[in-house]
């Protein structure tokens, strides 16, 4: 089974930067899909962004284009999520999740098989 952990959350002023990262153990992601979501009080969990097996297909939002990177390194078993242009918009919990169609084009949060506990991300006009 694999166990997922976010870092890299905070406070950050509007039009700043952060890096997300996804550290998995337990198991190795080089088979799995991974994806970003975020969630905030009383919504339900959105997708962000997506990526393959192999790094090679990544998918956004649209509300994250072109300010949104998601990237991985199999060897280090560890995702990652460059946010720039940070709005305030961006604000919530943004969880990892590995999904075993490593094709990276799952969206929707239901078809993933793990997750981690979450990192807040805070933007401040």
């Amino acid at each position: 089974q694999v166990h997922l952990v976010e870092s890299g959350g905070g406070l950050v002023q509007a039009g700043g930067s952060l890096r997300l990262s996804c550290a998995a153990s337990g198991g190795t992601i080089d088979n799995y899909g991974m994806g970003w979501f975020r969630q905030t009080p009383g919504k339900e969990r959105d997708f962000v962004a997506t990526i393959n097996w192999s790094g090679g297909a990544h998918y956004y939002a649209d509300s994250v284009k072109g300010r949104f990177t998601v990237f991985r390194d199999n060897a280090a078993n560890t995702m990652w999520l460059q946010m720039n242009g940070l709005k305030p918009e961006d604000s919530a919990v943004y969880y990892c999740a590995a999904n075993k169609d490593y094709s990276g084009t799952a969206k929707q949060a239901h078809r993933y098989d793990y997750w981690g506990r979450g990192t807040q991300v805070t933007v401040r006009q």
